[in-house]
């Protein structure tokens, strides 16, 4: 029993920290260029060059936590339905 306690307080500790963490900064770094906005290529002699800006963040570095994005998509429905 205390062990279903102990695993029940440790998802509550990680859920409560992830929806702090996508308050504090909604925005984290870009899967695809890892935040730098862009692709790191090689040049014919091996060394490493900028690459074509990234299109998934739009060169910015940046995207949307899930757990906002999830957020932004709740308080518009609510928004839509009340107002």
């Amino acid at each position: 029993m205390s062990l279903a306690l102990l695993a029940i307080a440790c998802l509550l500790t990680i859920t409560l920290g992830y929806a702090g963490m996508c308050a504090v900064s909604p925005f984290g770094p870009c899967r695809r260029c890892r935040g730098w906005g862009f692709e790191m290529k090689t040049d014919r002699k091996g060394r490493m060059k900028r690459g074509k800006d990234c299109r998934r963040c739009h060169a910015t570095g940046k995207r949307i936590r899930v757990g906002r994005w999830l957020y932004n998509r709740w308080a518009r429905i609510y928004r839509a339905g009340t107002g």
